[in-house]
This record gives C-alpha cells, structure tokens and sequence, in this order.
C-alpha cells in the first residue's frame, strides 16, 4: 500500500494569453491540529455559486467546518484512531463529537478505515468508499490503530 502524505501537495492551474499553466504547486501551509494527530487542512474554498475561478481567499482551519454562504469548501482530514484522541463513546448515549453542519458534503476514505456514526446506527467505511453527507447528525470514530485519510467537498445547502 502507498503511504499518503499527512499534509498534501496542492497544484492550481490558471490561464495566461489563452494558454493553461501551473500557476502554484508546493505542500499545502493551510493545516491546523486541533487535537492530537487530527490534521485538518482546508485546501480550497469558494464563496459565490456558480463559483468563478478568482484568486484564493484562504479561510481558517476549524474542527467543525462552517460552510460559506453560497460557497463550498475543499477538506483534507486525516483522523487518528479514537485511543490517541482520548475519545470514549458509552454504549447508548450520543458520541462526544456528534455534530451537524449545514452543508452538503460528498466524502471519499482515501486510506484506512473508520465507522460513520448516525443518532440510530452506525457503519465501517474503509479506503474508497464514498459518503454523501446530508446536513445530518454525525461523527467519525477511528476504532483501529491506523490513521484514516478522507478528502470532502462541502457545498451551502439549505
């Protein structure tokens, strides 16, 4: 299996006198770690629908992501197992970071896996497969001893 970098590489293309070009490669500087070994990293994000292909306004890395009115956001999350967090999930009662934003968001496990946890139940998810967020309540528990990587297009929804 290919080892996937903690923080990525991020290439911007852009069009100079009708032709296309690379107009930035170098490792993402846009990560935070909110809590150890939780890295998070908002590559890109839009603010308008249709989005247009402007310069970047960089937005700050937060644990629980608030989508732009109109906008989307391009997140990078690379979620360590539940033991080095400190998370411990009592049978029967919420987990500690059940949360819901206001977006739509389509998410893809690049490597390792990790349970997706509703109010009712609860499924594994491991590298490749997809989830197509809905607004809804959720959190991610990383029960095995590997780092879980997921790439996620949030999107405004109302």
């Amino acid at each position: 299996m290919t080892n996937i970098k903690a923080i990525p590489r991020r290439i911007i293309t852009g069009t100079k006198n009708g032709k296309s070009y690379i107009a930035e490669d170098q490792i993402v500087t846009n990560v935070s770690e909110h809590f150890k070994g939780l890295i998070i990293s908002d590559v890109w994000q839009t603010s308008k629908m249709p989005a247009t292909f402007e310069q970047e306004k960089p937005i700050e890395n937060f644990a629980i992501p608030s989508v732009i009115k109109n906008g989307t956001y391009f997140r990078y999350v690379q979620i360590p197992p539940d033991e080095q967090l400190g998370i411990e999930a009592p049978e029967g009662q919420p987990h500690p970071l059940i949360h819901q934003t206001k977006s739509l968001d389509y998410i893809i496990i690049l490597s390792g896996e990790i349970y997706l946890i509703t109010d009712t139940d609860e499924t594994l998810l491991q590298a490749g497969d997809i989830v197509i967020q809905t607004g809804t309540n959720h959190a991610w528990s990383n029960r095995s001893k590997e780092n879980c990587i997921q790439l996620a297009v949030l999107i405004d929804a109302e």
